[in-house]
């Protein structure tokens, strides 16, 4: 298995400022690049992930044991995870949202327009919904909600109705066949940056996974696990995410935030790694 580089791995560990005996939380463990790098430093981490996976390929890395314990699980329930792992008073707790590039690459997983795949996006493959069910299953209405809400897609209209076209001929279970009815659905000439499939595909995985929800459920339980003076690091790639660290940081009266802005990548960073280009970071401090 290939997983990339970790994002803004420098920033993470700056801010983190991990020391021997400090104990961690990386609740979306993934290719396990931020955690490696703070295990460097003689920390004990707790490391979560729903994708078996990621679970398998950190065991294969490094030694489980005392310093890092792992446990395959949706971070929704990050506090259930650390009471029953002995882990509480926190120095750090890190979210590294989105999809990884392994998640990405392998295309049997489905979530890239860019490889032929099935119709799957679920980063738990115990999940009951995907794509395809999604697709062959949502009525135009509602996949145009999922398409304009979650992608803020502006051609949702038309891509929701060529879908919906499109099944009634045979039913859509294929990546690159469903990026193909996007990328017809969308005018000639019409001008954009990225992959005219993009936003769509972020948004049936954003709804498949139930990312936002899942995120909104694992914010309020960070506080109490950060001991004083512990950080919360959040990495997001979405706006949508952003929006809502952003709330979360601003209400919560016993975190005071110190990223007044989101740092992002720089120009280099982006260079080596693609993936990092939309990442925003946000970080607060338990008072």
């Amino acid at each position: 298995m290939i997983f990339h580089a970790p994002v803004l791995l420098q920033e993470v560990i700056k801010f983190l400022s991990p020391a021997p005996g400090k104990s961690y939380i990386d609740a979306t463990i993934g290719g396990g690049g931020h955690t490696f790098a703070l295990l460097k430093q003689g920390v004990r981490v707790l490391g979560i992930d729903r994708d078996p996976d990621a679970i398998e390929h950190i065991k294969d890395k490094w030694k489980i044991g005392k310093e890092l314990i792992l446990a395959r699980a949706n971070f929704n329930k990050i506090g259930e995870i650390a009471r029953s792992n002995g882990a509480s008073q926190i120095d750090g707790i890190l979210f590294d949202l989105g999809v990884s590039s392994y998640q990405l690459e392998k295309a049997d997983r489905g979530f890239s327009f860019q490889k032929k795949g099935p119709l799957d996006m679920r980063m738990d493959p115990d999940l009951e919904v995907t794509a395809a069910d999604i697709i062959n299953n949502f009525d135009e209405r509602r996949l145009y909600e999922i398409f304009k809400t979650y992608g803020q897609e502006k051609f949702s209209r038309s891509i929701a109705h060529a879908i919906c076209s499109a099944r009634q001929i045979e039913s859509i279970n294929s990546t690159v066949r469903l990026a193909k009815i996007i990328e017809d659905a969308k005018p000639r000439g019409a001008y954009e940056k990225i992959h005219p499939a993009t936003r769509a595909f972020q948004a049936l995985r954003i709804v498949v996974n139930s990312e936002l929800l899942n995120l909104e459920e694992a914010l309020p339980q960070t506080t109490n696990l950060l001991a004083r003076g512990g950080r919360l690091v959040i990495i997001s790639f979405h706006s949508l995410e952003d929006a809502l660290v952003k709330r979360f940081l601003k209400q919560e009266e016993k975190l005071l935030v110190l990223t007044k802005k989101p740092i992002g990548p720089n120009r280099q960073e982006v260079l080596a790694n693609p993936r990092a280009r939309s990442a925003k970071l946000r970080v607060a401090e338990r008072i």
